[in-house]
């Protein structure tokens, strides 16, 4: 393993710089380098013209932040991992599933399964590539209380054979498919890779993602390193808390900052960013559906991937896929069942 950097070759940066960039997750080149000038000026008290400094050679000992051909984007983007919903009409839409190193929203109305999708996601992460997933562990972040390990238990089990006997090779454990033990080890193992808080408002929100941050520079050597982070919802307690017309720059403000940090954790660890957002009625609209998300263009720009989850008859949920940058709009069908996300 390479070693690390060593901060105090930075200009500007002495031992006591040093260790209040490391304490507050600053340990790498580029960490710092996609760091903005007055956030790194607050954590590491220096003046913002000396952050600058500091970030412009964090960038250079880096190579990041300059200009690149559009083959170097290519390569770049072949080490982008796609995670499989398990669900082909859905992961057809998507190119192949959802993409790391950007953040993908999915909205929808109460009981449109949004949180389902969170949970599943958080699962199938878990699994070898060849069986869909990108054999990582998941950073969950729950800010109504939605989380559940009993649909973690009952989405597992609910896996096809093949994918069950896959994550049991992939973690060395004995039995097959129909083996309740082996269930059991495996439904245990699964919990484990999951990482979990409670999000009590906006402000410990905004820090849990600064956390995550920590979680996946821990386990980044790990056999399982984080490759999702999930915030469901996003825009809850920012809803609950910033109220009418005169909070609404300073909630639009927060929020914007919580979304880079968590791109930030997409980015730095080659992660997916998976969150889902409420929608209000749009009293404007005379023709179609009324429902648009929360977050304004704030979210709507930040969001690489934006999906609008709507109820249909029984169990199953029509799929939208409203913006993406390189795939068509389009639609698909899936099921909400004890076993999990099903296709029709």
């Amino acid at each position: 393993m390479a070693a690390k950097p060593d901060l105090e070759d930075l200009p500007g940066v002495g031992p006591a710089t040093a260790d209040k960039l490391k304490d507050n997750g600053y340990d790498s080149y580029q960490s710092i380098a996609v760091a903005s000038p007055g956030e790194l000026s607050n954590k590491a008290d220096v003046g913002e013209s000396s952050a600058a400094d500091i970030i412009n050679a964090a960038r250079e000992a880096a190579d990041i932040g300059g200009f690149e051909t559009g083959s170097d984007v290519l390569a770049r983007r072949e080490r982008i991992g796609k995670l499989k919903w398990l669900i082909p009409e859905i992961d057809d839409l998507l190119g192949g599933g959802v993409e790391t190193q950007s953040i993908t929203e999915v909205y929808g109305e109460f009981g449109a399964g949004k949180s389902q999708i969170t949970h599943q996601l958080s699962i199938n992460v878990q699994l070898p590539p060849e069986a869909g997933g990108l054999g990582g562990r998941c950073i969950f972040i729950d800010s109504e209380d939605t989380f559940r390990p009993e649909r973690i238990d009952e989405m597992v089990r609910g896996w096809d054979d093949e994918v069950i006997e896959a994550a049991l090779e992939q973690r060395e454990i004995e039995g097959s498919a129909g083996d309740e033990e082996a269930l059991e080890a495996l439904v245990a193992d699964v919990l484990d890779k999951i990482h979990v808080a409670k999000a009590f408002n906006s402000n410990h929100q905004i820090l849990l993602a600064e956390k995550a941050q920590e979680i996946a520079k821990e386990y980044e050597d790990d056999d399982y390193p984080v490759r999702l982070l999930c915030v469901d919802s996003l825009t809850a307690h920012f809803r609950a808390e910033y109220v009418g017309r005169g909070e609404l720059a300073n909630r639009q403000q927060k929020l914007n900052k919580h979304l880079h940090d968590l791109d930030r954790v997409g980015n730095l660890f080659n992660a997916a960013v998976v969150v889902t957002n409420q929608v209000q009625s749009n009293p404007d609209a005379f023709f179609g559906d009324p429902t648009k998300p929360i977050g304004g263009n704030i979210l709507g720009h930040k969001s690489t991937f934006r999906m609008y989850l709507k109820k249909s008859k029984g169990d199953k949920r029509i799929v939208k896929l409203v913006d993406a940058p390189n795939l068509p709009d389009g639609e698909g069908i899936m099921r909400v069942q004890n076993e999990g996300l099903k296709p029709e």
